[in-house]
């Protein structure tokens, strides 16, 4: 099982949005398989706080645009890990020390890449 086609959409949106903030090392990773309740992770930093939120604000207005409803977000009042799950697609957008605490991208090292095109 791979990714659908709606999760694969959804992630260049939100791919785009979070280039068009600056963020860094974007990486997205096919997790269809371990996991029952979402497609595709995709993993973005920040260099501060507020970056890092004004990158999440950026990937959910636009993907609201696209008519996704988020089911949940969590950390922007502080800025370090900001979590937008729309369902097929989770996004996490990290400070860059925590990203490098956290290391999701270790967690998940048997998932596939997805190309981003960016």
């Amino acid at each position: 099982m791979t990714a659908s086609d709606r999760a694969r959409e959804l992630l260049m949106i939100a791919a785009a949005a979070a280039d068009s903030k600056q963020a860094e090392d974007l990486v997205a990773l096919d997790v269809s398989v371990p996991l029952p309740f979402a497609d595709v992770f995709l993993l973005a930093s920040g260099r501060n706080e507020r970056q890092v939120v004004a990158i999440a604000g950026e990937v959910e207005e636009k993907l609201i645009e696209f008519g996704a409803k988020p089911l949940r977000r969590e950390g922007r009042t502080e800025g370090r890990w900001v979590l937008l799950d729309f369902g097929d697609l989770v996004v996490h957008v990290f400070h860059e020390e925590d990203r490098m605490y956290y290391s999701l991208e270790r967690l998940w090292k048997d998932c596939p890449v997805l190309p981003l095109g960016l």
